[in-house]
């Protein structure tokens, strides 16, 4: 533990607060530790502590341990943002123990903190508190619908990098953690100490696109009714088949004004949106697999008809062109530094 005392900042400085737990997710501590380490270099505005349940050390994915400040309950005086890193999401929804005792100290902290927020899977600590009831919050995407299941008054943002709703805000996942640190910063002291805090870390201050882009997988076909699964299984196996609305409700043997109800109701989406979404999916595959195959030609092969088309879908479920989504991520290898490894 530091000599400071644990709950309140040096003269003049806000107090950051992060909580973690065994099982926390590294980057998702270092990002925000990062971020606000910077801005209290160039401005001399934070103090930040890092706390855990019960002052101890904690572990992280991966078995760092990671030593803190302070123990949750030490924290005593006002607090300026307090931060829940993300992790295992098992923490907060266990009644008992380690979690138990992070869920209670964040929910008895939010009342004396200016802003609360959450990185990642932190979301889960801040809606089992209770802080979420009735807003929009964000979460990592592969967590977004177990985290509308298990806290059904939260208003879960699928594809939101960053959410803020009053003074409570969360972070899709990791990395996001600098988005939403920065986001912060931006508020305290402006955009351009955000953007230049922004750059030596390069990133962006605004993300292009949304978590969508991200996603591996498209909309579960994990639904009750087999009729329905059994045509939500057909558009993943052929996307550039007919999967007009009749076509579809006559493979489901229903009129396509039921098929229409029935589908929209449960799996959440209409059957026009899902089809849009598995071929677009089609599409990311394709485009990432590196090669110079025409976008026009990827266009038909899934079911898009034309390259213009396919552009549009792109922009309405992924926030981003086919262009764009393919420079990102058909390679992790610069093309620079890929031909210098063919010339030596």
């Amino acid at each position: 533990m530091n000599d400071a005392a644990p709950d309140r900042a040096s003269a003049g400085r806000r107090l950051v607060v992060i909580a973690v737990y065994d099982g926390v997710q590294l980057l998702d501590l270092a990002g925000p530790v990062d971020v606000f380490g910077e801005a209290a270099e160039q401005t001399g505005a934070y103090t930040v502590h890092v706390a855990s349940p019960d002052g101890r050390p904690v572990r992280a994915v991966g078995g760092v341990r990671i030593a803190v400040d302070a123990a949750l309950a030490e924290i005593t005086g006002p607090v300026d943002t307090l931060i829940v890193a993300g992790g295992d999401e098992d923490v907060a929804t266990d009644a008992t123990g380690q979690a138990r005792a992070l869920v209670e100290q964040v929910r008895r902290l939010s009342a004396r903190s200016r802003r609360v927020a959450s990185v990642c899977t932190g979301a889960f600590v801040l809606a089992a508190a209770g802080l979420l009831d009735g807003r929009r919050a964000t979460t990592h995407w592969s967590s977004c619908a177990e985290l509308a299941a298990l806290f059904p008054d939260v208003q879960v943002d699928a594809d939101a990098i960053v959410v803020r709703d009053g003074r409570v805000s969360t972070a899709a996942a990791t990395t996001a953690g600098i988005d939403l640190s920065l986001a912060l910063v931006e508020e305290d002291h402006g955009a351009d100490l955000a953007r230049q805090i922004g750059k030596l870390f390069l990133v962006y201050l605004r993300r292009p696109g949304g978590q969508a882009q991200f996603a591996t997988s498209a909309r579960p076909t994990d639904v009750g009714d087999q009729a329905l699964r059994q045509v939500m299984e057909a558009v993943a196996r052929d996307p550039a088949a007919d999967h007009c609305a009749e076509a579809m409700a006559a493979r489901a043997m229903m009129s396509p004004r039921h098929f229409s109800r029935r589908f929209t109701k449960d799996v959440g989406i209409t059957p026009g949106r899902y089809v849009e979404q598995i071929r677009v999916r089609a599409a990311q595959v394709l485009l990432e697999t590196g090669d110079d195959t025409a976008t026009e030609v990827i266009a038909r092969r899934c079911g898009f008809g034309s390259a213009e088309t396919m552009r549009r879908a792109f922009q309405r479920v992924l926030g981003i062109a086919p262009a764009t989504y393919r420079e990102r991520f058909s390679s992790a290898c610069p093309i620079d530094h890929a031909e210098a490894m063919t010339a030596g």
